[in-house]
């Protein structure tokens, strides 16, 4: 009986991701198809990239999949991951009141955080060190304004999907990834009111946590299921994933 249950515990991975990838929907549409494929059970951890980030140094993880691409290539710089291999993307939005009283409505998301600062416009971040919080840092900052000199930001240090209703319910603009925008059902009078730049783009990324770091590492059945996210069945299993009809994520290969 132990040597079955060592052998069960072998065939399991735990993956520390971000929350967007479980509040998309996205985990419970793939893992099926990879545990089927090749009996590998995956327990997901879903948190924010940079607790991700910090589970993996502990060595509490096998796998980051995270969407911080600076600090995922610091993660392997600092010999903490194996290698960084793309796995899909998609955009953030920023959302906000129909009325739009900022009138941010538009495609510049640097503009748009001007406006929100200089109306004093209630806004939420998610203030959690994930990789849209580090996103929506690098737009204020280029838009050369320091976010908490508006006295209605709000940091929640919490998931999407709290952000997204703490906004729905007090009527402020907050940044989100669109996957988990998609997923969302308590939308209140939240509308998309600035996408398509370019600066907007969210990209995901595998590492597989060091084994000569953390010798516990399954270092074998993590990189199968690397290999499988980025190699035509993940790949093409992304591509084919649906909310409403309308893709979430796009993979890699379709750059």
């Amino acid at each position: 009986m132990a040597a079955v249950a060592a052998v069960a515990q072998a065939q399991s991975i735990v993956v520390a991701s971000t929350t967007s990838t479980e509040q998309s929907g996205l985990f419970r549409y793939l893992l099926p198809r990879f545990e089927a494929a090749t009996g590998i059970a995956v327990k997901v951890v879903a948190v924010g990239t940079g607790q991700a980030l910090d589970l993996a140094r502990r060595g509490d993880a096998d796998v980051l999949l995270v969407h911080d691409r600076a600090a995922e290539e610091r993660f392997v710089a600092d010999g903490w991951g194996v290698q960084r291999r793309d796995v899909m993307f998609n955009d953030f939005v920023l959302v906000g009141p129909q009325g739009d009283p900022a009138r941010v409505r538009g495609g510049d998301i640097v503009e748009a955080l001007r406006r929100i600062a200089e109306q004093r416009a209630p806004f939420v971040s998610r203030g959690d060190r994930s990789g849209t919080h580090a996103a929506e840092l690098r737009y204020w900052a280029l838009a050369g304004v320091e976010p908490t000199s508006n006295g209605a930001y709000r940091a929640c240090g919490c998931g999407m999907g709290p952000a997204l209703n703490i906004a729905a319910g007090t009527g402020a603009y907050v940044l989100t990834d669109r996957g988990t925008w998609l997923a969302f059902r308590n939308r209140a009078d939240l509308v998309v009111l600035v996408e398509g730049d370019r600066r907007l783009r969210n990209e995901y990324g595998v590492i597989l946590v060091n084994p000569a770091r953390h010798p516990h590492v399954r270092a074998v059945e993590g990189q199968r299921f690397i290999d499988w996210l980025t190699g035509p069945a993940g790949q093409a299993a992304i591509a084919d994933y649906r909310i409403n009809g309308e893709p979430v994520f796009f993979p890699a290969a379709r750059r």
